[in-house]
């Protein structure tokens, strides 16, 4: 199924805002060539708004601070918007230094679980981590780091079965 999304922001000046959400907003990211960066974004969601057209869509960001964010964006001048109370979060828009905005937001809703790369929950799996832990110090053992999310190389799996 799906395990990610590809957003992308339109731009009359890619190498500034590609610099902005690398310097800036501290985003990982890969050159997949000639200067073209894909960024690593935190784990997203993803809403259906009623419209008067299809094809329309929007990206936010999300913080848990935006207070805090606008005023270490405006210790490197950058420029936003006030903040809004929308109610269901507090949202501004971050100008971008090719001419656009961004907007970011503080959510006040509940937020859904993301997908893993393998389409496993990541907070169903520190769950299990976490019991597996709780139930190894309950036995008077030293708990073990939290397993890895997804397939054991082929050597643990032999040692395993020979025990």
């Amino acid at each position: 199924m799906i395990n990610g999304a590809h957003s992308i922001i339109f731009s009359k000046s890619p190498e500034a805002d590609r610099a902005f959400l690398r310097d800036v907003l501290g985003l990982p990211h890969v050159d997949v060539g000639e200067g073209w960066l894909i960024f690593g974004l935190p784990p997203a969601e993803v809403a259906i708004h009623p419209g008067d057209a299809n094809d329309v869509h929007e990206l936010y960001l999300m913080c848990r601070d935006v207070e805090a964010l606008l005023e270490t964006l405006s210790q490197r001048d950058i420029e936003s918007t006030p903040v809004e109370d929308q109610g269901w979060g507090l949202v501004t828009r971050v100008s971008l230094p090719g001419g656009g905005s961004l907007p970011i937001y503080q959510p006040r809703h509940a937020r859904p679980e993301s997908i893993g790369a393998d389409n496993k929950s990541p907070r169903r799996a520190s769950k299990k981590a976490a019991k597996k832990k709780a139930g190894k110090k309950k036995a008077g053992k030293k708990a073990s780091p939290a397993p890895k999310v997804g397939k054991r190389p082929a050597k643990a799996a032999k040692k395993k079965k020979a025990r």
